[in-house]
């Protein structure tokens, strides 16, 4: 299926690694010209290099979008680069370890401001060109512990929690312009460093010593699955790429969990 993203532009922030380097590559590869975003200066450039490489266009920005400087740096370089932004991946976001007992006040402002104002700059940037054309869309990168979190890491769920509010109040805000905004909420994800803290737990407890045999005995300690394995970071790539498209332009406010069933809800 084309889902008609050539000729649109996306801006993913923090997607110079990890997940949103995957996603970054599959808007590249569905025809989308990507810009890349690093916090530091070059920090992008492997990243453009690998989906140029692959046939796509991209180019690198840097700034720190948790400060509205780093934000402002790194949008104008982006328009500069590619163009206006036609597609805002708000995908940076960090998940620190904490606890209730532990997490200080500043930790908890630290998570808001990573997790949440972060998306708040980009957004406040990018949907002005957005209404101009008449056409947009901006996604948020959450997590299923918006709709169940676990008692540890509270200031984290509570900010991610917050970025779930701000999709359907900025949906509303955004009604009748043209523009949708959603949000899309992994579980856990297969990433590198899920595989290798995993592998490092398994092979304490004698569950084996590859990620086949390991697997199992993750899904059955931390989680219910439904579907009998982790989510990979493509398969998040590919909805995300969905959502983007001119082909969802029904969807709007949504909460689209991707968790293999992790999260079986009616609501």
């Amino acid at each position: 299926m084309d889902i008609q993203l050539a000729g649109k532009t996306a801006l993913v922030t923090g997607s110079h690694r990890g997940t949103g380097r995957v996603i970054a590559e599959q808007l590249a590869a569905e025809g989308a010209r990507v810009v890349v975003h690093g916090f530091a200066e070059g920090e992008a450039a492997a990243t453009v290099s690998d989906i140029v490489n692959a046939g796509g266009d991209a180019v690198g920005v840097a700034g720190d979008i948790t400060t509205d400087e780093g934000a402002k740096a790194a949008y104008d370089a982006a328009v500069s680069g590619a163009g206006p932004i036609d597609i805002l991946v708000n995908n940076y976001g960090v998940a620190e370890a904490g606890s209730w007992s532990r997490s200080e006040t500043d930790d908890w402002i630290d998570a808001y401001e990573k997790n949440v104002l972060s998306a708040v700059r980009m957004t406040r940037l990018c949907v002005g060109a957005m209404k101009a054309k008449h056409w947009g869309r901006v996604i948020m990168l959450g997590t299923i512990g918006s709709t169940e979190p676990a008692a540890r890491m509270p200031h984290y769920y509570a900010a991610k929690g917050a970025l779930a509010t701000m999709t359907v109040s900025l949906a509303k805000e955004l009604a009748g312009t043209g523009i949708t905004v959603n949000i899309v909420s992994p579980g856990l994800i297969r990433t590198k460093e899920v595989e290798e803290r995993f592998l490092a737990q398994g092979y304490e407890k004698g569950w084996g010593t590859t990620w086949d045999e390991i697997e199992p005995h993750v899904l059955k300690t931390f989680m219910n699955n439904l579907t009998g394995r982790v989510t990979l970071p493509a398969e998040v790539a590919d909805l995300v790429a969905f959502v983007a498209s001119p082909r969802a332009g029904a969807l709007m406010a949504l909460n689209l969990r991707i968790d293999g069933g992790t999260t079986a809800l009616v609501v």
